[in-house]
């Protein structure tokens, strides 16, 4: 296991890696001892570029652990683009299952890597912003960098 630390304009970033790619992007309080890999030299400089308004998709390896739904519905959150909001209903269709919107939630909070996996895109029916593992504030920070809210 790899990992490594990025100061982000919302706080410290933990990043972890295995050899496959990246498994956590999470917010952290304090730094642990690192041990880096490529991919984790990657993201921190796609995360740099993100953060600097430069990049708009990540092209780091991902290498999450969930179960097959989550997995799902994490790779659903994957193709919602850089500057678009998207509801859980919306997820629930792309996953294709429109009763699943309570688990789709669930999923979606326990996403493993925060901002390239873009979960804080994913804002309520009525376009309330609702759940962030982060917080609403680093949520409305992050929908406000890529120009979905003013």
């Amino acid at each position: 296991m790899y990992q490594a630390y990025y100061e982000s304009e919302l706080g410290l970033l933990e990043i972890t890696a295995n050899d496959k790619g990246i498994t956590s992007v999470i917010f952290v309080d304090e730094r642990q001892e690192e041990h880096k890999n490529e991919m984790i030299d990657q993201c921190i400089n796609e995360l740099d570029e993100y953060f600097k308004g430069k990049r708009k998709e990540f092209t780091v390896p991902l290498s999450a652990e969930g179960t097959v739904f989550q997995k799902n519905v994490w790779d659903a959150l994957y193709t919602i683009p850089y500057g678009v909001s998207a509801s859980y209903l919306d997820i629930a269709e792309k996953v294709g299952n429109t009763k699943a919107v309570r688990a789709i939630g669930g999923a979606n909070s326990r996403n493993p890597i925060s901002i390239i996996v873009p979960c804080h895109r994913v804002i309520g029916k009525s376009g309330k912003l609702v759940g962030y593992a982060g917080g609403l504030w680093r949520k409305e920070w992050l929908l406000k960098h890529e120009g979905i809210l003013k």
